[in-house]
């Protein structure tokens, strides 16, 4: 039962996907469309790059790991994030804009000054390539470990860019969505963490 809430939370954002596929095409007609450099479109590119990392992540501990928690933990996450993404980069589409720009990451949230993501973590929250390395030479509880701290350290980032959206985004559907992820991810970090208790560890710093 204690998938429970976290299921409700997801599935409000999920049941939404068709209506929200079409209802962009309102928010973000031809003639009201997003510029390349807005809100918009600069969540839309970077969550996309975030939710891409978080799926790879929890397809690495789905193989690492026989733990049936934590396996359907990282297949939730995987599926909800790689839909999303799915809607974000179609989006883009929808408004005639590109999926990457030549400002550094996180610009559209007044951060693009920040110092530049050391070791292939782009952004704030986003696991090292040296972190996901490791966490393919683990297994079993080592490995759960390391994929819950990797992971809410991942939701905090992204929880923080999306409350960007909220505030910053002008289309309404893309803010909805963003609202749906702040509650979704903070449901997961609360779950992960009553996860990493059970394994005598804790949240990183």
């Amino acid at each position: 039962m204690r998938f429970a809430g976290v299921a409700v939370a997801v599935a409000g954002v999920l049941v939404a996907a068709g209506a929200i596929s079409y209802a962009v095409a309102e928010d973000g007609s031809s003639d009201g469309a997003p510029g390349a450099e807005s809100a918009d479109a600069g969540f839309a590119r970077d969550m996309a790059v975030h939710h891409q990392q978080a799926v790879e992540m929890s397809y690495i501990v789905r193989d690492r790991t026989d733990d049936e928690e934590v396996r359907r933990l990282a297949y939730d996450i995987a599926q909800t994030q790689a839909n999303q993404r799915g809607m974000l980069l179609g989006w883009l589409d929808l408004w005639g804009l590109p999926k990457v720009s030549a400002n550094p990451p996180m610009t559209w949230m007044d951060m693009g000054d920040m110092p530049a993501g050391k070791d292939g973590a782009l952004m704030p929250g986003m696991a090292t390539n040296s972190e996901l390395k490791k966490l393919n030479t683990l297994s079993g509880k080592q490995a759960e470990v390391l994929y819950l701290q990797l992971m809410t350290d991942h939701h905090k980032g992204g929880v923080h860019m999306a409350e960007g959206c909220v505030d910053k985004c002008t289309v309404g559907v893309e803010k909805r969505l963003a609202q749906g992820m702040v509650a979704a991810q903070q449901s997961e970090i609360d779950l992960m963490a009553g996860m990493l208790k059970e394994r005598n560890a804790k949240a990183r710093p």
